[in-house]
């Protein structure tokens, strides 16, 4: 699914390098967690997959499905089915949920060469995703993200990623400034999209969002590469001890 080959690289407005030979692949129907302390480089990572304009690639490849990616734009990368739920999704007024959704979910149809879905069978999809999700209906009638709480608009991620039915999703951080009840309606949400054709990127700091989605692989990034790849239990590990000894071990 996705194959990140010796991934260099910075900032495009100052130059500071934060990628540093990344190398790291995901499997279809993969789970794969990514730890770090801060400032390892995890939510840039995010985004240069994404294809955000802030960074700028000086070497290496990302291969997404035998594909190098960093070619394409962001809607480019998003009709192969690439998919990021952001950290701290941003509020954009005037914008109507219901209307983005829609207009989103066709433009993907469309990409996949499928028909447009009608108004009532839009309708319908997204009041059963929101009922799984426990979203209020009602809450998709307004501007997107705007007024919704952080566990609304971590949610409202998680019914995009399940209408657009992506087949590489990337979590930033998806559990900050979620509450326990909260966190397990996301985790339930992502659980309910895995699929052998479905890889899923989670990442986070705390071991506490992988209890509830439990990861195949875990891999430490720090300092711009990946120091040390294992199984759950390396979550586990870094929960009891920190980073402190696999660092120390990679140094």
């Amino acid at each position: 699914m996705l194959e990140i080959k010796n991934l260099h690289a910075r900032i495009a407005e100052d130059g500071t390098e934060i990628i540093k030979g990344l190398n790291l692949t995901i499997q279809d129907g993969e789970v794969a967690a990514i730890m770090g302390p801060n400032g390892s480089g995890k939510s840039t990572l995010s985004y240069i997959l994404a294809g955000r304009e802030d960074y700028e690639v000086t070497e290496g490849e990302v291969l997404y499905n035998g594909e190098n990616i960093l070619e394409l734009d962001a809607a480019e990368r998003a009709a192969k089915g690439l998919f990021l739920a952001f950290q701290y999704p941003v509020e954009i007024p005037g914008v109507a949920t219901m209307q983005f959704l829609k207009v989103a979910i066709n433009e993907q149809r469309k990409a996949r060469g499928e028909e447009e879905l009608s108004t009532p069978d839009f309708i319908r999809k997204v009041r059963e995703g929101a009922a799984e999700l426990k979203i209020d209906f009602e809450m998709l009638k307004r501007p997107l993200n705007v007024g919704f709480s952080g566990g609304e608009k971590k949610r409202a991620e998680i019914l995009q990623m399940a209408l657009l039915e992506p087949k590489l999703c990337v979590m930033d951080e998806t559990d900050s400034g979620l509450d326990i009840d909260a966190l397990k309606i996301v985790a339930d949400g992502v659980n309910a999209l895995r699929a052998p054709d479905r890889s899923v990127m989670v990442i986070t700091h705390y071991q506490r969002l992988l209890d509830y989605i439990v990861p195949d692989t875990v891999h430490v990034l720090y300092k711009g590469q990946i120091i040390k790849s294992g199984g759950k239990e390396l979550a586990h590990e870094l929960e009891a001890n920190g980073y402190a000894d696999i660092i120390g071990e990679a140094a």
